[in-house]
């Protein structure tokens, strides 16, 4: 069984939960994720079976997108609504007008610290597991772009929002640093993601549903996207059948004047490889048997 599940993610289980599932459910050895979900958020969890392992690097390039409610007045450990108060602190009043000017300042490229509990690593190390330790280490900047940031809606204290992102960009922080660019500090509430590169929630399939789906070969088949379909976002070369051998034993072949990442396909739409185009021929960045 080999293509790119797309679940939609409950929340309370981790993203390497929904894979143990997914694995013993299919009866699927190579399963892995495409970028990770707390806990506590929902949405769209691409998943990699088979041989879709092998190209699951690239997917978890794309951008994100997600809706939040953002908790003002309050602060946690953890920058989201699993944490512990830390802070507490009365909410300004608020106008739109007020609330565009501060998401104002987090549209665009901009440098952003990853928050302790996560999963970037630092000396060997997770984050989270150091924080659970009860230390704080200093964290590199990382550079995020924010596309969209949209205020759907407020109350006096919460802000409701639409993320369309970069990878590596954390909405826990983002909401973090509203509050604290409000003066009275804030969580990440709820966290729902939408988009995960090409993937939607129209695609994704509730995971509750996967057991009863496993039972029927043929329907489940249907909800798997190809190694090519997955890799939609990169423009496609096609090449010949004598070319594709050359292709399978990673012999550089020419390939049209376009630089940069490319899927390589054969005759049958099958894909190949995924290559760079370097001065008019195929550099490949991984191979599929």
């Amino acid at each position: 069984m080999d293509g790119v599940l797309v679940i939609d993610k409950p929340k309370g289980p981790t993203s390497f939960d929904v894979v143990r599932q997914v694995r013993s459910l299919l009866k699927v050895k190579k399963v892995g994720h495409t970028g990770t979900l707390d806990p506590m958020a929902t949405g769209v969890l691409p998943l990699c079976l088979g041989e879709a392992t092998k190209v699951a690097g690239f997917i978890t390039e794309g951008d994100k997108a997600y809706d939040a409610v953002v908790r003002l007045g309050v602060e946690t450990d953890t920058q989201d609504a699993e944490g512990k108060v830390v802070s507490e602190a009365p909410v300004p009043p608020l106008s739109a007008a007020m609330l565009e000017e501060v998401l104002a300042r987090f549209r665009g490229t901009f440098e952003q610290v990853p928050p302790m509990y996560s999963a970037v690593k630092v000396g060997g190390k997770r984050l989270y597991e150091l924080a659970r330790a009860g230390e704080e280490v200093e964290r590199a900047s990382r550079q995020v772009t924010v596309y969209e940031l949209v205020l759907r809606d407020f109350n006096a204290h919460q802000l409701h929002l639409s993320v369309r992102c970069s990878k590596g960009f954390f909405v826990r922080t983002l909401a973090y640093d509203i509050g604290r660019a409000l003066g009275c500090g804030a969580h990440l509430e709820v966290l729902r993601r939408t988009m995960s590169g090409p993937f939607t929630l129209a695609r994704a399939l509730p995971l509750a549903e996967l057991p009863e789906l496993a039972k029927e070969p043929e329907a489940l088949a249907k909800r798997l996207l190809s190694l090519s379909d997955a890799l939609v976002d990169l423009p496609e070369v096609r090449v010949g059948a004598a070319e594709a051998v050359r292709v399978s034993h990673g012999v550089p072949v020419e390939a049209p004047p376009q630089p940069g990442r490319v899927r390589v396909l054969g005759p049958e739409g099958r894909l190949l490889a995924v290559a760079e185009v370097v001065r008019g021929r195929l550099r490949y960045l991984r191979v599929l048997a």
